[in-house]
C-alpha cells in the first residue's frame, strides 16, 4: 500500500513538473505579446506615451561641433597657383536642438504635423576658443558669384571684386563664417548658416503610428509636400523614413534603416553594422555606406543627383553631393569629413586632409525593440567650389574646377545615465525578470517531471522486483 501511495505521489509530481514546464513555455510566446503590445502603446506619437514625451521636447544634449578649414598658403596660391593647403581648427561648440516641437497638431489621418524652431548657443568650455578667433577661408561671395553668373558676366563680377577689395580668400572670425558678416562686394549678410537662429525646419507631417505601429515616425510630407522638387526625378525627390531620432520598434537588422536630412536636401539609408553596449543597452550601430555619396559609375541610382557633369568630370566624381539646387544657386557640395570616401582628386586639389572612419563616419545607435536612437554623430562637410577664369584676376592662375572645405560639423547626442537608468527600469528590467520567469518556470518544471519520472521508474521496478 505504501508502494503505490509513494508511486501516485510520483506520478502526481511528475504531472506537477510538467505543467510548471508548459508554464514556462507557454510564458515565452505570451511574455513576447505583452512585451510587443506594451512597446506598441509607448513607442505611439501621442499625448501620455514614452514616444511622445521625448519627441515633443528633445531630452538628451544636442550639440553641433564645428571645424574649419585654415588656410595656410593663400597668397602662393593667388601668385602662383600653388595648391592650397588647409588646416583644420576646431572644435567650436554650440548646443542645438534645445527648444521644443512648435504648432503639434494631430490630423484626421493618423499624422500629426509640427515646426522644429532652429537655435545654437555658443558652448565656451566645449570649444578650442572664443567665437571671435579668425581664420582664413573662401571667399563665400567670390566662390558663389563665380558660379551663379555667366562668363558674359565675368568683367562685371571682376569690376566688383576690385571695386570692394575682395579675394578669393579672406579673414574672418569663426562667428562671422557660421552665422553671418556683412560682405562689402555683394552689400549683404552671407554666412553658411544663414540665417538660423529664430528659423524653422519643416512643417513636417509625421506618422504617430496608432493605427500602424510600423509606420510611426515616417515622415509623411515635408513642408506640405510629399516629395522634393530639387532633383527633378522621381527617385532622387523621395522622402523615405523617418527624421532618424526614432524608427519603427523591433528592427530587423537585415533591414537598412531610411531617414530623411533637410541638411543635405535628399533622403540616405544606413546599414546594420555591429551590436553594441550604450550604458548597459544593447544598441545596434547602424551607419552611412560608402555607396551613400558614390559616383553613378559605382551606384547607378545616384545619377540623378549628379546636376553639373562639367564640374563633376563627367559623373565620375565620387563623395560630394552639389546641393546649388535646394541652396539658391549657390555652389554648395556637401561631403563627408575631409572626403572620406571620396575620390582621390578631391584630396589632391587641397592638401591637409585625413579621412578617417573613426572620427568622420555618420552613425545611429539604436535600441532594437523600441526604435528609438539613443546616440548619433551626424557628421557632413560643407564645400564651395570655384574654377579657373580668364577675366577674373584671382582666379587667373586656378588650373581646375575645386570643390574646397570651408567646414565639417558633427551634430550629436547621446541619453544620459539618468534616461538610461528610466530606460533599463521601464523596458529592459521587464523583459529581463519576464525572462527570468520563463527560464525558472521552464527550468524547475523539466527538472520535478524529470526528477520524479526517473523516482517512479525505480519504485517500480523495485516493487516488480519484490513481487517475482
Amino acid at each position: 500500500m505504501g508502494c503505490c501511495n509513494r508511486e501516485r505521489g510520483l506520478i502526481a509530481g511528475a504531472v506537477f513538473g510538467a505543467v510548471v514546464a508548459v508554464l514556462g513555455g507557454v510564458l515565452i510566446p505570451l511574455g513576447r505579446v505583452v512585451i510587443e503590445g506594451t512597446v506598441e502603446k509607448e513607442a505611439a506619437i501621442e499625448p501620455g506615451t514614452t514616444a511622445y514625451d521625448n519627441w515633443a521636447a528633445t531630452g538628451a544634449s544636442v550639440y553641433r561641433q564645428f571645424w574649419l578649414f585654415d588656410v595656410q598658403n593663400a597668397q602662393e596660391v593667388l601668385q602662383s597657383g600653388a595648391t592650397p593647403v588647409v588646416l583644420e581648427r576646431g572644435p567650436y561648440t554650440y548646443r542645438t536642438r534645445y527648444l521644443p516641437k512648435e504648432n503639434i497638431t494631430f490630423n484626421p489621418n493618423q499624422t500629426v504635423s509640427f515646426l522644429l524652431p532652429l537655435g545654437a548657443i555658443f558652448e565656451p568650455s566645449m570649444s578650442v576658443g572664443p567665437e571671435e578667433d579668425k581664420v582664413t577661408s573662401l571667399n563665400l561671395a567670390v566662390a558663389a558669384a563665380y558660379s551663379i553668373a555667366s562668363k558674359d558676366f565675368h568683367p562685371a563680377l571682376e569690376f566688383l571684386i576690385k571695386a570692394s577689395n575682395s579675394s578669393l580668400f579672406q579673414h574672418r572670425t569663426v562667428k562671422e563664417l557660421l552665422w553671418g558678416y556683412r560682405d562689402p562686394m555683394l552689400k549683404a549678410t552671407l554666412g553658411l548658416f544663414v540665417p538660423y537662429n529664430g528659423t524653422y525646419d519643416g512643417y513636417y507631417n509625421v506618422y504617430n503610428g496608432k493605427e500602424d505601429i510600423s509606420k510611426v515616425g515616417m515622415i509623411d510630407r515635408w513642408r506640405g509636400e510629399r516629395s522634393l522638387s530639387f532633383w527633378n526625378d522621381t527617385y532622387c525627390d523621395m522622402i523615405n523614413g523617418t527624421d532618424a531620432s526614432s524608427f519603427p520598434p523591433f528592427l530587423d537588422k537585415k533591414k537598412p534603416l531610411y531617414f530623411f536630412s533637410s541638411d543635405i536636401c535628399r533622403s540616405v539609408s544606413a546599414s546594420f553594422e555591429e551590436s553594441m553596449d550604450l550604458k548597459g543597452i544593447e544598441v545596434y550601430r547602424y551607419a552611412l555606406q560608402p555607396s551613400t555619396l558614390a559616383s553613378p559609375a559605382v551606384n547607378p541610382d545616384n545619377r540623378c543627383f549628379c546636376a553639373d557633369p562639367k564640374t563633376t568630370r563627367n559623373c565620375t566624381l565620387a563623395g560630394v553631393l552639389d546641393i546649388r539646387s535646394c541652396q539658391g544657386g549657390k555652389p554648395i557640395y556637401i561631403s563627408l569629413p575631409h572626403f572620406l570616401h571620396g575620390s582621390e582628386i578631391l584630396r589632391e586639389a587641397v592638401l591637409g586632409l585625413s579621412p578617417s572612419e573613426e572620427h568622420h563616419k555618420t552613425f545611429l545607435d539604436v535600441e532594437p525593440i523600441t526604435g528609438f536612437s539613443l546616440r548619433f554623430a551626424k557628421r557632413i562637410q560643407v564645400n564651395m567650389m570655384y574654377g579657373p577664369s580668364q577675366v577674373i584676376t584671382v582666379l587667373k592662375k586656378v588650373k581646375d574646377y575645386t570643390v574646397f572645405p570651408i567646414v565639417w560639423l558633427n551634430e550629436t547626442a547621446a541619453l544620459d545615465d539618468e534616461t538610461a537608468d528610466m530606460f533599463k527600469r521601464e523596458l529592459i528590467s521587464r523583459i529581463q525578470m519576464l525572462e527570468i520567469a520563463q527560464k525558472t518556470l521552464l527550468g524547475t518544471g523539466l527538472a520535478v517531471f524529470s526528477l520524479c519520472l526517473v523516482s517512479y521508474c525505480v519504485v517500480r521496478r523495485r516493487s516488480r522486483g519484490k513481487v517475482v
